[in-house]
């Protein structure tokens, strides 16, 4: 099963390798040296997430009619060459949007959404794949495999980036975005061989859920409720200022492309360290005062990149960098046992399904609000280091009012205010 779980852990590598160069290398290049409005690179990049709700569809589409007797591989290959190609031709579109901004903005928005579309479809099929392949018991050490692999390859891509990047030109930046494109691809290729077995029509029947029953099951229980709220706004906070803290690094302390695109890899590693650590408290601190931890740690990082562009420190913007990628790791995995908390015996399907509409409102309403939010201000003021400074503090309120809403949740209450659906529930539930 080792085998399997690491050549799970190398496609789930292989789909982020391609998300670090549009969502941190371009988006500062696309703000910062071709001066295109934060909010239309924002809306670019909230695409995959506009595509989110397709996953049910594939999920049940592949369920249904296998490729070649594979239920998962061909869908996963296709998605993941959507994915390359996107970031293969992203820096093309993005110095065409300045060129010819009609044309450009046209082939942005097919370049943008092939990779949302590929990063949705490859993405739910490779975890459906590691659910079927790891069994209920084995589905923690699979999951934790894949995201260490992940968080590694980030850190390892933006180095390389960087490197290839220095010194920057147009011509650099593509040929970097289409070596990403290529070792993703192969990397992708290595771990589908002979990863899946050919499908059997006799197999059991998989879980699947509609929008109205994920709601309902989460309605039933203010827990629940508040969980799903305190989720979206904790996720829209740190997955919102992807956007913006590279371009904010070149505008307020005049960085290279090769020193902001390294910022990721510093995030990485602390956000690596730091899960490990929650890994070692995981039975020897209650889960929510690790996740409390974690938030209060992001909160301090948030106001610590406040403070460097208020006082122009680069010193005081790293140490923020790292908490903020410190406290990220210690929140996300505490924040994932709380989840599994929160989910009914029998019914993991279900409410694993919410929390993963709650993740992907969050990356969208966060992402476009950042880069609203920055043009409006800079507009307003006349002063684009404001116009971060004010989107970086909504995030810290943000942040705050999730650690509040923590606080007023608690598993036992839970299980005391969500029963198990009744038989009626239930058959609804198997159509």
């Amino acid at each position: 099963m080792w085998r399997k779980r690491l050549q799970l852990g190398l496609i789930h590598v292989a789909v982020a390798m391609t998300l670090v160069p549009i969502n941190s290398t371009l988006n500062r290049v696309m703000i910062k040296e071709l001066g295109i409005a934060a909010t239309v690179v924002a809306i670019l990049a909230i695409l995959p997430y506009l595509f989110s709700p397709m996953q049910v569809a594939i999920g049940s589409f592949s369920d249904r009619y296998p490729l070649l007797g594979y239920r998962r591989s061909p869908y996963i290959l296709a998605g993941l060459f959507l994915c390359v190609i996107g970031v293969v031709v992203s820096p093309q579109v993005a110095f065409l949007m300045v060129e010819q901004p009609l044309l450009g903005y046209l082939t942005a928005g097919l370049a943008f959404g092939a990779w949302g579309m590929g990063y949705n479809l490859s993405s739910v099929s490779y975890l459906a794949l590691a659910n079927e392949l790891s069994g209920e018991n084995g589905r923690g050490k699979t999951i934790a495999t894949m995201w260490f692999m992940m968080i590694v390859s980030i850190i390892f891509t933006a180095i390389a980036i960087s490197r290839l990047v220095e010194p920057y030109s147009p011509e650099a930046l593509q040929m970097a975005f289409i070596e990403v494109g290529i070792t993703a691809l192969v990397l992708g290729g290595v771990g589908l061989l002979g990863l899946e077995k050919r499908y059997q029509a006799a197999g059991q029947k998989d879980e699947q859920y509609s929008f109205a029953q994920m709601a309902a099951a989460i309605l039933k229980s203010r827990q629940a409720t508040t969980f799903f709220w305190y989720l979206a706004l904790l996720l829209a906070a740190i997955l919102g200022q992807d956007v913006l803290l590279e371009p904010f690094a070149a505008e307020a302390f005049g960085m290279t492309v090769q020193q902001t695109t390294r910022i990721t890899s510093i995030w990485g590693v602390a956000v690596l360290l730091t899960i490990l650590l929650a890994g070692a408290l995981e039975r020897r601190a209650p889960r929510k005062a690790v996740a409390q931890t974690g938030n209060l740690t992001v909160l301090a990082g948030f106001l610590l990149i406040l403070a460097s562009g208020a006082l122009g420190s680069t010193g005081i913007f790293y140490s923020g960098v790292i908490l903020l990628g410190a406290g990220t790791g210690l929140s996300t995995v505490a924040n994932l046992a709380l989840m599994f908390d929160l989910t009914l015996p029998g019914y993991v399907g279900l409410f694993i399904g919410a929390w993963g509409v709650a993740n992907s409102i969050s990356r969208l309403v966060g992402t476009l609000l950042a880069g609203i939010v920055r043009d409006g201000m800079t507009w307003l003021t006349n002063d684009v280091l404001v116009g971060y400074l004010v989107v970086f503090g909504i995030e810290a309120m943000m942040v705050a009012l999730a650690a509040f809403l923590l606080l007023g949740i608690d598993t036992r209450k839970f299980y005391q205010q969500v029963e198990a659906p009744s038989i009626t529930e239930r058959a609804a539930l198997a159509d």
